[in-house]
């Protein structure tokens, strides 16, 4: 009996956003592989969970290819639907302190663009032949960080993931022509685990829907942007933070 279900690649699946797109996609039939830099989690507790992870670090852009061989080699018929970049890192000064342009080292700049961007370029290159057979999709997360001041986020992060965006738009430009699409979302305040002290306070001050967005509805406007109620969408943006942008 042959796997006929669609394929997903999502990197960064231990928390938050990640987990919450997972297991969506698992309730509606996908086959999922996972990617993060930490081991199989026991938390992880949908069907699969630990034959589909692979561990691999995204700072060291260096095991790219290794990762996407080992892809290959669990895609039955050679084909991806979709490939979500959700893994982030955002480092913090002393005190989970935000870090600045001052107090950004060579080091951290180097890790977080490796994580963030590089590795993201890196893999959906070396996924396009599988992407292609299956007119599959890429979604990138960038962060509303991206595009304004943020009291948490670190100039690295903020900077990464503004330069993620116009990734996302060169992807679509180039990638379209083959039949791929590639799109982006950028959370705001999602209730995850690592909120940052302070932002209940930024919520009540900045978000007009006056509350923090819940991982499950960032993770429906993932399913949209790989499915084809989205067809026509390549190279947008989406905004998924309760109107803070605005």
């Amino acid at each position: 009996m042959t796997d006929e279900r669609n394929y997903m690649l999502l990197t960064g699946a231990s928390r938050g956003i990640g987990h919450a797109t997972v297991k969506l996609f698992q309730e509606r039939g996908w086959r999922i592989l996972t990617v993060s830099r930490q081991p199989f989690s026991e938390e992880c507790a949908w069907p699969s969970a630990r034959e589909s992870h692979i561990q691999a670090d995204l700072a060291d852009i260096g095991q790219i290819d290794r990762l996407a061989d080992e892809v290959r080699e669990r895609l039955p018929h050679g084909r991806l639907q979709a490939l979500v970049n959700n893994a982030g890192i955002s480092p913090k000064g002393p005190n989970r302190g935000r870090l600045g342009v001052l107090e950004t080292s060579a080091d951290v700049w180097t890790q977080v663009l490796n994580v963030n961007l590089v590795s993201t370029a890196l893999l959906a290159r070396a996924m396009l032949p599988e992407l292609e057979r299956a007119k599959g999709s890429i979604v990138n997360v960038t962060s509303i960080a991206g595009s304004k001041v943020h009291p948490f986020a670190g100039v690295a992060y903020a900077a990464s993931k503004a330069a993620l965006a116009a990734l996302t738009r060169e992807m679509a430009h180039e990638f379209g022509r083959r039949g791929v699409r590639a799109n982006a979302i950028a959370p705001g305040e999602i209730e995850t685990s690592i909120l940052s002290p302070g932002t209940d306070a930024l919520v009540a001050a900045e978000v007009p829907l006056g509350r923090l967005g819940d991982p499950r509805e960032v993770a429906e406007t993932v399913y949209f942007l790989c499915t084809e109620r989205s067809s026509y969408m390549n190279g947008a943006e989406i905004h998924i933070n309760g109107g803070q942008h605005v």
